[in-house]
């Protein structure tokens, strides 16, 4: 028997959770939208990314593990920080500039998996620069307090989530019916 592509979790976890707090920093939902996300991140988008990096390990996949595992643990930390802060446990007044660039930082290691891309799918792709796009304008918007460029990542971040949300269904489908029927541009 076949095993299970944890690709497939690992990216809708991401995707979803994604979209939805990018909805709010695009500003098509309001700003305190982003306590709905809090939930979703530390369920969806950091403990199923996790579980989905932790089976990719077991594949022998470096790149699934390192990303999967990375992006959980991102999620984690953006719903600690919310809610920690939020409820004063953390004082993060006047720390724009640490959040954006923590947030740069992110950008960087993204930039790093996304030369690896380039021997994957063009799906992957275009979902790691979307992302490495989206974490310097959210990093350096909050860094320079520019709620544009603020604006502008969460609509790079929405693109970005969608892709990885068609990327998990690609994976579900195309393994469901034995061949690939929904492209992801494989490089094969």
């Amino acid at each position: 028997m076949d095993k299970a592509n944890p690709a497939a979790l690992g990216l809708v976890g991401f995707g979803l959770t994604t979209v939805l707090l990018s909805a709010v920093n695009a500003g098509l939902l309001p700003a305190h939208g982003e306590q709905v996300v809090l939930p979703l991140a530390m369920a969806f988008g950091g403990t199923a990314q996790v579980i989905a990096g932790i089976m990719e390990f077991n594949t022998g996949n470096t790149f699934g593990t390192t990303a999967f595992i990375g992006y959980g643990a991102f999620w984690w930390w953006f719903a600690l920080l919310v809610f920690w802060g939020g409820n004063k446990a953390l004082d993060l007044s006047g720390a724009d500039s640490a959040i954006g660039f923590t947030l740069v930082l992110w950008g960087l290691f993204t930039l790093g998996l996304w030369v690896s891309t380039f021997h994957l799918t063009r799906l992957l792709f275009f979902i790691f620069l979307t992302l490495w796009i989206a974490f310097f304008l959210l990093g350096f918007g909050a860094m320079l307090g520019n709620p544009m460029l603020h604006q502008l990542g969460g609509w790079v971040g929405l693109l970005c989530g969608a892709m990885a949300m068609y990327g998990s269904f690609a994976i579900v489908t195309n393994t469901t019916v034995g061949r690939e029927v929904v492209p992801v541009g494989s490089r094969k």
